[in-house]
């Protein structure tokens, strides 16, 4: 199942640390056995690197040591308080943010923390109620931005000029690595007489590995067909070709994912939501706009020499 949300986590990791575990590391196999989760969704990262698991289980540590129900004595060692054991005794059938507020030190930190970092005219403590950690939070804004600026770049799209838009995709590829970042690597074929290839871009100095391209500026509505596929691919055979990228502002029927499946040549197909997302991240057609650094402990300046 998707990793649970921190303060699910909040009650098994109390229970873990009760039955003597020491880490959030060590409390991470435990807790995919309980909830499930399958080694896909564990290897699931937010921005920073880190695994969602590991975060959200380590901001439900923090939680509850803030609450008194967990300590740590020294340096990546935590264990369960007095306090703690006392809750768990009540048999709890979950521990959530709610819970936590009838925990003086919790109250107190949660008011002292919304004076320091009012977020809103509701001040912090209307974000703490979010069953999202702080990075779950950016995450899901950097989401949205992203998800707009993805709708942006595609009605950019649809405004350039058919020529225009095949040097864009030339320049996404070189962004992305091929051509060595030469631009005399890759190429743009006449309009007239290109045999469907709009453009071309080599791996290696003597063109030895080259990827042809397709670039259709199709309306959203106007998906590329089998038949569309089925003439690049008898272009890339006339140019005996190995390699090709079909790009569209738009989206592919079942019928043409279906006919590349068997197909000899290699052919990457490159819909108008992934166009976008990849110009997004190899920086073509946008600009940062700000950048914002999360930091965190580094444990190894403490560390005794």
């Amino acid at each position: 199942m998707p990793v649970p949300d921190f303060q699910s986590l909040m009650l098994p990791i109390l229970q873990l640390f009760a039955e003597g575990k020491t880490s959030i590391k060590d409390c991470i196999n435990p807790l995919r056995d309980q909830f499930l989760i399958t080694d896909e969704e564990a290897a699931e990262t937010l921005q920073s690197g880190q695994t969602v698991l590991y975060n959200r289980a380590h901001w439900a540590r923090t939680y509850l040591g803030k609450a008194g129900l967990l300590q740590s004595p020294k340096r990546g060692f935590h264990e369960i308080t007095h306090q703690g054991r006392i809750f768990l005794n009540s048999n709890p059938d979950k521990i959530n943010i709610s819970d936590l507020k009838r925990f003086s030190e919790f109250s107190e930190w949660a008011a002292q923390d919304g004076k320091e970092k009012s977020s809103g005219p509701e001040g912090h403590d209307n974000l703490i109620e979010d069953d999202q950690t702080p990075e779950d939070a950016i995450q899901e804004a950097h989401n949205l931005i992203n998800y707009a600026l993805r709708e942006e770049l595609l009605a950019a799209l649809a405004q350039v000029s058919p020529v225009r838009f095949e040097q864009l995709i030339l320049d996404l590829l070189a962004a992305m690595g091929f051509g060595k970042g030469k631009s005399e690597y890759k190429r743009l074929t006449p309009a007239t007489g290109d045999g469907g290839i709009d453009g071309v871009i080599n791996e290696d100095a003597l063109g030895l590995d080259a990827v042809y391209i397709q670039a259709k500026r199709y309306a959203v509505e106007n998906k590329v067909s089998r038949p569309d596929i089925q003439r690049f691919v008898g272009s890339l055979t006339g140019e005996s070709a190995t390699k090709g990228v079909f790009v569209t502002t738009s989206d592919f029927s079942k019928e043409a994912v279906a006919y590349i499946d068997r197909i000899q040549q290699r052919v990457v197909l490159i819909n108008g939501q992934k166009l976008a997302s990849l110009m997004i991240e190899h920086g073509v057609g946008v600009r940062t706009r700000s950048i914002f650094e999360i930091k965190s402990l580094d444990e190894d300046y403490f560390s005794d020499q």
